[in-house]
Order: C-alpha cells, then sequence, then structure tokens
C-alpha cells in the first residue's frame, strides 16, 4: 500500500472547515487579515456555536456572556481566538471513528497543542500558534488510517499489542510506512505551511533526520509530556526521562526542567469541542 492510496479516498478525508484551512495558512502571512477569517468563522453556524459555547464555560471565567465571534475577539483577542477555531475545526471534521475513541484521541490531541503551545513560549525558536496547530494535528496520520483502512488499523492495533513493537515499526511492517509520513503528505495537500507538515513527520524521533526543526522537538517533548499526565508519573520521573538533547534543539533554557512540575498541571480546557 502507498501513502497516496489513503489520500485517494477523498471522501474519507476529515472534513476540515474551509475557514480553518484559510486560518493555518495564513500562519506563514505576517500581514495576514485575521478579522476577515473571523467574519468568515461567524457564518458557520456550527463552528462558531461551539466556540461561543466553550468561551461562556466556566473555563474562560468571563464577566459577562459573549453572543457573537466579533465579541469574543474582543474579549479573548484573535490569537485565542485563532486557536479555538482550530481546535474546533479539527474536532468536528468526523463523526464517529470505527476502532479509536475520538473524544480521547482529540482531548490528548488538544493537551498535547497547549503542552507546545507553553514550551513555545519558553523559547524564541518556535512561534506559539504555529506549536499549537501542531500539537492539534500531529496524529492526523492515524487519524486519516482509521477513516480510510479501519481494518488495516485494527490490524496494526492487534500487532502492538502481540508483539510489543512500537507503532511506527508496527505500521511500516503492515502498510510499508508510518503513519506521520501520511500525515504530512496530506497537510502538504491541504497546502498548510509546511513547516507543520515536517512537524508531524518528525514528532516522534526529531534528531534521527538530517536537519532538526524546532518546531518538532516541541512537539515530541509536548507528547511525552502528555503520557506523563495521562500515565500519572510522578515528578522525579519526568524529570530524569525529560529528553534533554532534544529540548536543546529546541532552544528551551537549561532550567526548563525547574518549570515541568508547572507543566504537568496543564490542561486545555477544550475537552468539551471534542464531545
Amino acid at each position: 500500500m502507498e501513502i497516496k492510496d489513503l489520500l485517494a479516498q477523498t471522501s474519507k478525508l476529515p472534513n476540515v472547515p474551509e475557514v480553518v484551512r484559510e486560518l493555518i495558512q495564513a500562519l506563514n502571512q505576517p500581514n495576514a487579515d485575521y478579522s476577515e477569517i473571523a467574519q468568515k468563522v461567524s457564518k458557520d453556524q456550527t463552528l462558531s456555536l461551539k466556540i461561543l459555547r466553550l468561551v461562556n464555560s466556566a473555563h474562560f471565567g468571563l464577566s459577562r456572556k459573549v453572543s457573537s465571534i466579533d465579541e469574543a475577539t474582543v474579549m479573548l483577542g484573535m490569537e485565542k481566538l485563532k486557536t479555538l477555531v482550530i481546535a474546533s475545526g479539527f474536532a468536528n471534521s468526523t463523526g464517529d471513528v470505527e476502532g479509536l475513541d475520538i473524544k480521547s484521541f482529540w482531548s490528548e490531541s488538544f493537551r498535547v497543542a497547549t503542552l507546545a503551545k507553553w514550551l513555545a513560549e519558553q523559547t524564541d525558536k518556535v512561534e506559539a500558534d504555529k506549536a499549537f496547530t501542531a500539537g492539534v494535528i500531529h496524529n492526523i496520520g492515524r487519524l486519516l488510517l482509521h477513516l480510510a483502512q479501519p481494518n488495516r488499523a485494527q490490524a496494526i492495533q492487534t500487532l502492538i499489542e502481540e508483539s510489543g513493537v512500537s507503532r511506527s515499526e508496527a505500521e511500516r511492517e503492515r502498510l510499508g510506512f508510518a503513519t506521520q509520513d501520511a500525515g504530512k503528505e496530506l497537510l502538504d495537500m491541504w497546502k498548510f505551511p509546511e513547516e507543520l507538515g515536517i512537524a508531524v513527520q518528525q514528532h516522534k524521533k526529531p534528531l534521527t533526520f538530517q536537519e532538526t526543526q524546532a518546531l518538532s522537538c516541541v512537539v515530541n517533548i509536548a507528547c511525552y509530556l502528555n503520557a506523563a499526565i495521562r500515565d500519572q508519573k510522578d515528578e522525579e520521573a519526568v524529570i530524569e526521562g525529560f529528553p534533554t538533547e532534544v529540548a536543546i534543539h529546541a532552544g528551551l533554557p537549561a532550567d526548563i526542567v525547574d518549570k515541568l512540575p508547572e507543566a504537568l498541571t496543564i490542561e486545555s480546557g477544550l475537552d468539551s469541542l471534542a464531545a
């Protein structure tokens, strides 16, 4: 099987709203007019209702109810609105997915995204909005496989459980490629910024590539911290296993390990979008 065989099944690809794709494509444009994108979000009833429901939740603790996307932009700022639009757009890009707990999938993706954004704020090598976006979509290739080839996805899961090999090894054995490679090609097809595709492709082992990208390293560490939170590891174990060399390539400061206790308390606050 080849990656193009997955991408050819256009009816099974995640149905990401056009306005969300435009927003991500604009991340590489320094003078992008995000106000125009906000207007388009307002016209997407499903997307705007999801965002407004979240904005009015206890997580944001606003002093009054927000009733429009324009109001949300004023109250939260465009940067925050961008993250909500991206998260909501992807969370609603599929219905139920065979063999995959889609609510858990997006919940973890959002936490990785929030951790990646937090890490990006500790370095000048990575833009926070790109880090968040890369975190949301870091596992898009696996989602693609479940949508297009659910039986193969299940066979891979069985191989992992029975033999103990890594997911990437199992995918290469059953498919001839890893789903992070498929994810990159999907993002390239969608004309997303190139570094997002590279981050998706490299995030599992960023130091094994000839050119190591800082964004890939940030997503790698975000995944490490997300797994630590999910598995309820104690601080000592997290610090001991922390990927220091990856952190250096990400441009993170030497004292980043001192801030890990803060990172381990991070929650996205976006889980309702995946409901």
